[in-house]
């Protein structure tokens, strides 16, 4: 088993996401991972991961993105394609390793197909959170102009970072690019025009930093792990915790997957809400607002 640590702000959802992305694909990539959240030292809290094999997990990690493309998948015979906006369109067959990846009807737009990000080797990862059919929340948080594609944001931002990716892993999530749209998971980038007193969309010579690969984890990080939504009637509202783990006793993916929404367990936990609001119409995209601690458990 081979370990790895990195920097984390809990007060950040995405950032929070984007811990359980990196071990879902360290345990696609590596198998055997395990993680969990450190706030034991007062400098900062820290995201411990381990997976199988001598190679370090967070590297390993950003050495597949690095390669990957991205490649959305259309239902056979469902006629979808995201060729419009440059990202190739496949439509698996049951013989195809990819067709697992495929496990909710087919939407009615391009803009919600599932994606993978897969190497020239083969290797496959999945993000198709948006499309679950379990009944889970979506955490659909962007409106895409012109049914822009999820694959499509996906695409851009792996762009923005590829080539910083290889010597990224000492701090993943500071790494940052102008970015003008996303999947809205790092509030660092995202506003309400109301609140901040005017909108940056007005002014041509304000360009918005992003951190693209927060985005990227997060989105795979959800694919097997929803933050709460308390009442299904109020859409701004979330919950997620962040479950303790130290090197030599880290937790497995389902734990922290089932930590992520907030699940009675009986393990020290840090537990917060997060306020949306909407940046322009309601009813379409949504911004985080604010993030507040609850009280212990």
């Amino acid at each position: 088993m081979a370990e790895a640590a990195v920097p984390v702000d809990l007060f950040n959802p995405g950032q929070v996401f984007a811990c359980l992305g990196l071990m879902e694909a360290a345990e696609t990539l590596l198998g055997e991972a395990g993680g969990g959240f450190d706030w034991s030292d007062p400098a900062g809290s820290r995201f411990h991961l381990a997976a199988a094999g001598p190679a370090d997990p967070v590297e390993t990690v950003l050495a597949f993105l690095a390669e990957a493309e991205v490649v959305a998948l259309a239902p056979a015979g469902s006629g979808l394609t995201t060729i419009g906006w440059k990202v190739p369109t496949e439509a698996p067959n049951a013989s195809d390793r990819l067709a697992d990846v495929y496990s909710f009807p087919a939407p009615d737009s391009p803009a919600t197909l599932a994606a993978v990000l897969r190497t020239a080797d083969g290797r496959c990862l999945p993000v198709d959170h948006w499309g679950d059919a379990s009944g889970r929340d979506a955490v659909k948080f962007w409106a895409g102009s012109g049914g822009y594609p999820g694959a499509g944001l996906l695409r851009d931002a792996l762009d923005l970072v590829r080539d910083r990716l290889p010597t990224a892993a000492a701090d993943p999530f500071a790494v940052a690019a102008v970015q003008s749209s996303s999947f809205r998971f790092d509030w660092r980038r995202d506003y309400i025009p109301l609140d901040v007193g005017f909108s940056p969309n007005a002014h041509g010579d304000i360009q918005m930093q992003g951190y693209p690969l927060v985005e990227i984890l997060a989105a795979v990080g959800l694919g097997a792990a929803r933050p709460q939504r308390p009442d299904r009637t109020d859409k701004l509202t979330y919950r997620y915790a962040a479950l303790a783990g130290h090197p030599g006793a880290l937790l497995p993916p389902c734990l922290l997957r089932a930590g992520l929404g907030v699940a009675d367990l009986p393990l020290p936990a840090r537990v917060f809400r997060m306020r949306l609001g909407w940046p322009g119409q309601e009813g379409q995209a949504r911004s985080i607002v604010d993030v507040i601690e609850e009280p212990s458990r």
